[in-house]
């Protein structure tokens, strides 16, 4: 329980009000939970914590309970494959197999032993070759090899699925395509399969599954122009099944050798969702036929069992979030979240529902009625040709059990753009939401057209119109909360990170006089810059975005908030680390050079050490304190004196 009493409820501006939810609490004891394995009777899960710079421990919960930190520091099992990573290891009869972040190599940790070893040998260039999406065989590991060259360009890096044997003998299975993921065996130990997709489309735009049988004979299962597959996984009977988006939303099917795709369930909302990390899995098999899958409805996620007759059957678990469904036995174990709690590795009966939690969420000390409940907004917003004349988003109010406003007053509004710009938000308990309305403001998580989660056809309103439909949407958000009577329209700012990063520049300098403030967490600057320099796996992302390039280099202009810093005279905090190979650093200070430029008020801070998205304790305090203490310095209120928060600097010259 919180320290502070509940018996008195002070009156006191927004975003005054004292709150133990600080930027020390966020960090403290931080562990962002990644993936989940099952092997056997034991249960592994990997969490990035801040109070190791982000590194990535491999943790296991045997049979018993038990739960060990398996890779001491400064082991890091992480892969810079598409700079985003995922399925960085895996595990099979207590062998871990493993790529570490420092030099990329794949290495190997039997049961027992006191360090690993090498398997891969050293590339020649520093992180040149790299490793991905690992799934053990008998006698190899199959993975997703990142090939560089010494040029450093995009266009030169090579992708591949190849095995790998145990004394470090690699042999290509599939080479060809721009990108390949989701190796797998079928159960004769022959039959491969795998997805594929080729520039300029992103894997949630066309990809393909590939079945290659042991006579070489290739199979398009499904996937192509307009149709993405994802999860591909074996039944023990040699069945594939998959999600595919043919009926608009990614649905669940399968496939028998010499057949056609079925289709096995449409619940009529997304079951996967986006491949931006490898690893990812929506649905699982169970041994007796059944299949365990999550799918969205309303902004929150739900956990359920289909019968092999067709029947589908709800959990009901006090959860909104399910990722990495693993099914051992009758079981069901994967992540899990909501918002009164944050992501725990979960164990569910599918037949009693009973659910076990084998990895807690850490200790926060705090009473639920300090978390501001969610709700799910549908909002109207401009139709712009795209068919569809509303978008959604999550709405935090502010909320404080021992603080309440000024009669009259009307708190600030925090419009929070996520990242991608295909991705969406996750309603899992979050800290840094938290930390804003626990202090009196409203927060609006904001799911534009382009969003994941609720068919193609939305996430595709994106298409061509970035830059348009998501600020039309973000400013339609905000207008709707001011209109409603629920925020001050003199108080409302706009921040996100990447790509939602791009949407605050964008929305502050092409639609001016919505926000008097805004926050750009390694925002884009400059389209036609980022479509020159960003890595391959991104490098053709926005051809379907904004336009073909160099062919659309005009509407990069247009779209590009450097061109119209002429219009850009909003206070604007931004925060950037300096090894990022997604959003160079060149882009923020491209933006910050225009802000001094103009005599704007702003703020920059720049962390040596963080990629994409801060990983490091101290970064993330510094950078949540400093967008606070901006905001603070903007609309003129004062910061908790208790909780010595360093002012930030704001220049304007």
């Amino acid at each position: 329980m919180s320290s502070l009493s509940h018996n008195v409820t002070s009156m006191s501006t927004h975003g005054t009000w004292p709150t133990p939810i600080t930027s020390a609490l966020v960090v403290r004891t931080a562990a962002r939970l990644e993936e989940v394995v099952v092997d056997g009777e034991d249960v592994w899960w990997s969490e990035s914590r801040p109070d190791e710079d982000g590194r990535s421990v491999l943790v296991r919960r045997s049979g018993e309970g038990t739960v060990t930190d398996v890779l001491p520091a400064p082991w890091n099992a992480r892969t810079r494959v598409h700079e985003y990573g995922g399925a960085a290891w895996t595990v099979a009869e207590g062998v871990v197999w493993f790529t570490n972040w420092s030099d990329q190599r794949l290495y190997r940790l039997d049961p027992g032993a006191s360090s690993p070893v090498a398997v891969t040998s050293e590339p020649a260039l520093p992180s040149g070759v790299r490793r991905a999406d690992l799934r053990v065989t008998p006698e190899a590991v199959l993975a997703v090899r990142e090939t560089h060259a010494a040029s450093g360009a995009a266009a030169d890096v090579v992708n591949e699925i190849v095995r790998v044997r145990p004394d470090g003998g690699e042999e290509v299975l599939v080479t060809g395509p721009d990108f390949v993921s989701d190796p797998s065996l079928a159960p004769d130990g022959a039959t491969l399969a795998w997805l594929q997709w080729d520039h300029p489309h992103m894997p949630w735009d066309a990809a393909q599954l590939v079945v290659r049988t042991p006579d070489g004979m290739e199979t398009v299962v499904a996937g192509g122009p307009g149709e993405s597959v994802v999860q591909p996984i074996w039944s023990s009977d040699g069945t594939l099944w998959f999600l595919c988006d043919r009926t608009d939303v990614w649905s669940l099917y399968r496939w028998a050798p010499g057949g056609a795709a079925e289709l096995v369930l449409d619940v009529g909302s997304d079951i996967g969702g986006p491949q931006w990390r490898f690893g990812s899995s929506r649905f699982a098999l169970l041994d007796d036929g059944r299949v365990a899958l999550a799918y969205g409805r309303d902004g929150a996620d739900r956990l359920a069992v289909l019968s092999p007759g067709g029947d589908l059957r709800e959990l009901e678990l006090p959860h909104a979030s399910f990722s990495y469904l693993r099914a051992p036995g009758t079981r069901v174990v994967c992540a899990a979240g909501g918002p009164a709690a944050e992501r725990v590795v979960l164990s569910v009966d599918v037949d009693s529902g009973v659910a076990d939690v084998l990895r807690p969420a850490r200790e926060l000390g705090l009473d639920p009625a300090w978390f501001s409940t969610p709700e799910f907004v549908t909002f109207p917003t401009p139709d712009d040709g795209t068919g569809i004349d509303a978008a959604h988003a999550v709405v935090y109010p502010p909320t404080n059990p021992e603080a309440t406003g000024p009669n009259g007053g009307l708190p600030p509004l925090v419009v929070m753009v996520h990242g991608g710009p295909t991705s969406s938000h996750d309603r899992v308990l979050n800290l840094e939401i938290q930390y804003f309305t626990s202090r009196g403001f409203c927060v609006a998580h904001v799911d534009y057209r382009g969003s994941t989660g609720y068919g193609r056809r939305y996430r595709d309103a994106l298409q061509g119109r970035w830059g348009v439909v998501d600020l039309d949407d973000v400013v339609a958000c905000a207008r709707h909360l001011a209109d409603a009577g629920r925020v001050d329209p003199a108080r409302m700012a706009i921040r996100g990170g990447s790509a939602g990063g791009y949407t605050v520049l964008a929305a502050l300098s092409m639609r001016p006089g919505v926000f008097t403030a805004g926050a750009s967490h390694f925002g884009v600057a400059d389209l036609g810059a980022l479509a020159t320099e960003t890595h391959k796996f991104e490098s053709r992302y926005l051809d379907g975005l904004v336009a073909p390039w160099p062919e659309g280099a005009d509407v990069y202009a247009e779209r590009s908030p450097i061109t119209h810093v002429d219009t850009l005279d909003t206070p604007l905090a931004v925060f950037q680390g300096e090894e990022d190979a997604v959003v160079p650093p060149s882009q923020a200070e491209a933006i910050v050079a225009a802000l001094r430029d103009r005599g704007v008020p702003h703020a920059y801070l720049l962390f040596p050490g963080e990629q994409h998205g801060f990983r490091k304790a101290e970064n993330i305090r510094a950078a949540l304190d400093g967008e606070l203490s901006f905001y603070a310095q903007v609309w003129g209120f004062d910061l908790p004196a208790d909780e010595g928060i360093p002012p930030i600097e704001v220049v304007t010259s």
